[in-house]
């Protein structure tokens, strides 16, 4: 079996030059890369630099070629499509059916997966145009990727900086790794809100309560998401992880903070994901200046007090037809605790997996059983963590189809 065949499509715009680096991640993980630029991205960045890059051709147009038809041939061959920078008038030609150039023509030969990253100035993103636009190719079973926030040209900052490219390779990893059946992405449509990395309780000004949660399973179900074609709300407590691209941050601290962003989001919402570990427990005072040690003297005991039960509080409250999953992290009993905890909390589902000593916190790996409401278990081998996020999507969906 050859390398996966992708074919990057570059707009003109600025953030033309960042698809350089896009390239760089697909070429040294494997992947052959077929450079499709517009007319106007040569403006930015030429052809050699793209012949270069990919060690391949760089064909710019329909008529180069012609005897091996290439607006055809590029396409009907790509595994995946990935348009970098993907400008208002690309989004509108591609939303159009347009074929007036070569990268438009691939787009309508191709039959492979299609992921778009936009980069355009915050009027234009936030144009009525084009929103229709991105709406029809998001229906039509495109991944398209939401804008980041940051500068643009010039002095002006907003929405509509490219995503990372590291970002937006690992969206086209995930697409690509679940191949053909990416290509009409099963959660288009859908918006789902997810919870990720460890609350801290402070005590005083220096010192908090926490736990060794990294998020890295709660990021995974966002990108996993992403790349299915959901509209992602992620809720991080206290993480050190690169944002996924084209999803909604919202960056919290205590387990307060978490069910009060946690409820916000929720509202409208066709999933909540609580993956999360929230501290059970929060010193009941917080010392307003930092406890110092005095010699000779013990320091006075920290009172706690129980904190909201967020999972719980999600599942009584989730509107019909939104499914409520919940994590457990255990460190014994873990399948008994795991079955208790859903009849508790209320859930429609719920992650249950063994931590401790290595295990699951802070690795790229899981490991563990998918509990449903109705008594079906799902065991999860030891594996990606985007494999387990993948696992819990697919019953996710099946909830969906059977209410």
């Amino acid at each position: 079996m050859g390398q996966p065949e992708i074919v990057l499509g570059v707009g003109g715009g600025i953030a033309a030059y960042k698809a350089c680096e896009l390239l760089r991640l697909f070429t040294e993980s494997g992947h052959a890369v077929r450079v499709v630029p517009t007319a106007s991205a040569l403006r930015f960045v030429g052809a050699p630099t793209w012949a270069a890059l990919s060690g391949r051709p760089v064909t710019t147009e329909v008529w180069d070629e012609v005897d091996e038809v290439p607006h055809v041939r590029i396409g009907r061959r790509a595994d995946l499509v990935v348009i970098a920078p993907a400008t208002a008038d690309l989004l509108a030609r591609a939303a159009t059916g347009r074929a007036d150039d070569l990268l438009t023509n691939v787009l309508l030969t191709t039959r492979a997966p299609v992921v778009l990253a936009p980069a355009m100035h915050t009027e234009m993103w936030e144009h009525p145009a084009t929103r229709d636009n991105v709406a029809t190719l998001r229906r039509r079973g495109a991944v398209v990727i939401e804008p980041a926030v940051g500068r643009l040209t010039g002095a002006d900052t907003g929405k509509g900086r490219l995503p990372d490219p590291a970002a937006i390779f690992e969206v086209a990893r995930r697409v690509l790794a679940r191949g053909q059946a990416a290509a009409e992405p099963d959660l288009a449509g859908r918006r789902v809100v997810i919870s990720a990395g460890g609350t801290r309780e402070a005590i005083d000004p220096v010192r908090y309560l926490g736990n060794n949660s990294s998020g890295k399973q709660g990021y995974a179900l966002a990108r996993t998401a992403q790349a299915r074609g959901a509209e992602v709300v992620l809720v991080a407590a206290n993480t050190a992880l690169p944002d996924p691209a084209g999803v909604d941050i919202r960056r919290v601290t205590s387990a307060e903070e978490l069910r009060l962003a946690m409820h916000t989001a929720a509202k409208g919402a066709d999933a909540v994901v609580m993956a999360a570990a929230v501290a059970d427990f929060r010193p009941s005072q917080r010392a307003q200046q930092k406890i110092k040690k005095r010699d000779g003297v013990e320091p006075d005991p920290i009172a706690l007090v129980r904190n909201p039960d967020v999972l719980a509080e999600l599942a009584t409250a989730r509107p019909a037809g939104q499914v409520v999953v919940g994590f457990a992290a255990e460190t014994e009993n873990v399948l008994a605790g795991g079955q208790a905890k859903l009849a508790r909390k209320g859930c429609d589902l719920l992650v249950v997996n063994q931590v401790g000593d290595g295990i699951a916190f802070g690795t790229d790996q899981n490991e563990a059983v998918i509990l449903a409401a109705d008594g079906t278990t799902t065991p999860v081998p030891l594996g990606p963590k985007e494999a387990l996020a993948d696992l819990l999507w697919d019953a996710v969906a099946r909830r969906w189809a059977d209410d």
